[in-house]
């Protein structure tokens, strides 16, 4: 066996001695020694690490597709979007400045760019950027729609300049930020009775993501800061999947919260309409007056 695994050809070669290292691979492959608890722990991060980076780059792709399918973000919760991109840019530039292994925080990159898509379809989808019921033209949302994108691009580009102590402070403050970036949704859920829009693929993936990222942290970072977001991350993400399963199948309320605006103003308490005295004085005049069309037939009398 050890004949087949020596000669490998160069194109599975090269890339598994690049992701474990070159005594790995040789202990691990060419000598199968499958004992080697460290290197056999390391490969087994390694995996982990790219299929989660791998996961990462989809895994918010069915969200998008409900909202886009749907034309609403009902359910969604925009503090709870808002937040947790924060939380993973700020992880993604701390990983990155301390040159991590970027199997190690890939996932962040992609999920960084997928919710800020998704932040901005929730900020487009608000009530009141729609009229169905009027010809009246709605106020758009498109130019909150540009802030929340520049501010998304300015944010990124000052967390890639700030000294490194600041970004180890941010860092820490991951922590409550990924508490409270989870709170509004759960609790927009409790308030529905329903996940609404919320993806089923997109919560399980975390779930199951936090849990590998906190073996991969552990084996290849030693991060405390890292490995405490991602243990909070875990518990938060598991309490949305119970959210799902105790409200699954169950619609959002229709409450005039999530009506457009203009729907909104036509249900509003009905304005009695008055009738000016001398208008009605005017009408009944013109009808005592008016004379009758009918053809009136009367006998000759000779």
């Amino acid at each position: 066996m050890t004949a087949i695994t020596q000669n490998l050809p160069s194109f599975i070669k090269d890339p598994a001695i690049g992701l474990i290292g070159p005594h790995c691979y040789s202990s691990l492959v060419e000598n199968l020694h499958v004992a080697d608890s460290v290197c056999l722990k390391l490969a087994i991060s390694k995996g982990l690490g790219v299929a989660i980076v791998l996961g990462g780059a989809v895994m918010k792709i069915p969200q998008l597709l409900l909202i886009l399918r749907a034309r609403h973000a009902k359910g969604l919760s925009l503090p709870a979007f808002g937040l947790e991109t924060l939380a993973y840019l700020i992880t993604l530039v701390y990983a990155y400045r301390n040159n991590y292994p970027f199997s190690t925080y890939g996932e962040n990159f992609f999920l960084t760019i997928q919710n800020v898509f998704i932040t901005l379809l929730i900020i487009y989808y608000l009530p009141g950027t729609q009229s169905h019921l009027t010809t009246k033209r709605a106020k758009s949302n498109t130019p909150s729609v540009l802030v929340a994108g520049v501010v998304s691009i300015v944010t990124a580009y000052v967390l890639l300049v700030i000294p490194m102590h600041l970004i180890q402070f941010l860092q820490l403050a991951t922590v409550p930020i990924s508490l409270f970036s989870k709170i509004p949704q759960i609790s927009e859920n409790y308030r529905n009775k329903s996940t609404g829009q919320l993806s089923v693929f997109a919560v399980a993936s975390q779930v199951f993501g936090c849990a590998a990222r906190l073996f991969t942290t552990a084996t290849e970072m030693g991060d405390s800061l890292v490995f405490a977001g991602f243990a909070l991350a875990f518990v938060l993400n598991v309490a949305l999947g119970i959210q799902i399963w105790m409200y699954w199948g169950q619609g959002v309320p229709a409450t005039k919260e999530h009506w457009p605006r203009e729907k909104q103003e036509f249900d509003e308490e009905p304005t009695e309409i008055v009738t000016p005295q001398y208008a009605q004085a005017s009408f009944n005049h013109a009808s005592a007056t008016q004379p009758t069309t009918g053809r009136r037939w009367a006998r000759k009398v000779d």
